[in-house]
């Protein structure tokens, strides 16, 4: 089979929400070249030696792949994409150079390609996502691995967001709580929440894609018997009390639904909500706290911002 590699050269704060379009698009799995994967601080206790090619790399910006198969309908899925990502305009995304080249390549190349960029990577106190095709040997009796495999959904679990994110869990999921993952994606935090001794996880995602993913996720994690993934939008129709509400989408996205999830908590329950570009922190911030809750903490990671925001 043929297929077509859709490259875009933009920006970090666009690697979320244009990765989500590919994933809807139909693209099993990106590759995203950032330059500043070059200048990064590596872990070295899980014993990786991280050799990266800077000629891999742009010379600024970040470039992200996607592959799409070769048919009669390529033609109108890409000039959908690029409509789909020059309407993130609407929402003061900044999209770089925004420059589209589309080539084609053997499947064996795409099979492989994009393999080369994971590698086992320690994010947070217990937790460690491992590529599928890695053989890993836990370095503590504590560590709680993740298995991921890309083509599943965009994303490999290391992204600044989804990162918070699951820090945030580490320090919050109680044993037998009752979560909701909003946006679920690949399912990774609520594969967190599930490991971390949640009693019941509900994942929900609009995309039927993400929902099939996320499932192939949990059931790959073992935590299939704790998590159950739903198609649905925010939390329209979902009932509480729930003791925590995780959200890893896009600031705009996201203060859509602040008032719900207020009402959907229990008391002094959390909301850990991430995706959240610099530039939209306050907006959102403001929106949280006109909803009733309280911060009480802020994260921080490169360019994007986390809270955690309690019911009182």
């Amino acid at each position: 089979m043929k297929w077509s590699e859709f490259s875009i050269h933009t920006t970090q704060e666009a690697v979320e929400p244009i990765s989500n379009i590919l994933h809807e698009a139909g693209a099993s799995g990106v590759v995203i070249e950032d330059i500043a994967d070059l200048f990064k601080e590596r872990s070295t206790e899980l014993g990786e030696i991280y050799q990266l090619n800077p000629t891999d790399y742009p010379e600024e910006g970040v470039i992200i792949k996607a592959y799409l198969p070769v048919n009669s309908f390529l033609g109108e899925t890409v000039e959908a994409i690029k409509d789909s990502i020059n309407n993130l305009l609407i929402y003061d995304i900044d999209l770089g150079r925004n420059h589209v080249t589309i080539s084609e390549v053997n499947e064996e190349e795409w099979a492989t390609a994009w393999k080369k960029y994971y590698h086992p990577v320690k994010i947070s106190e217990k937790f460690t996502i491992v590529p599928t095709w890695e053989i890993y040997e836990p370095v503590s009796s504590d560590e709680l691995i993740i298995e991921l495999d890309p083509g599943m959904a965009f994303g490999t679990g290391t992204h600044p967001t989804t990162v918070l994110c699951i820090q945030a869990l580490e320090d919050t999921v109680k044993k037998g709580d009752k979560v909701i993952d909003v946006g679920t994606g690949s399912g990774v935090l609520s594969i967190a929440a599930g490991l971390l001794g949640a009693k019941q996880v509900v994942a929900l995602d609009l995309d039927q894609v993400a929902v099939e993913s996320a499932r192939l996720n949990c059931k790959l994690n073992k935590v299939q018997n704790v998590v159950t993934v739903s198609q649905n939008n925010l939390l329209d129709g979902i009932e509480g009390p729930v003791d925590l509400i995780v959200s890893n989408i896009l600031a705009e996205i996201i203060v859509r639904f602040i008032d719900k999830a207020y009402e959907t908590l229990k008391v002094n329950g959390t909301f850990i909500t991430s995706g959240i570009i610099q530039n939209k922190k306050q907006e959102v911030k403001d929106a949280l706290l006109k909803a009733g809750f309280i911060i009480e903490e802020t994260m921080v990671m490169e360019d994007w911002v986390a809270f955690i925001a309690k019911k009182k």
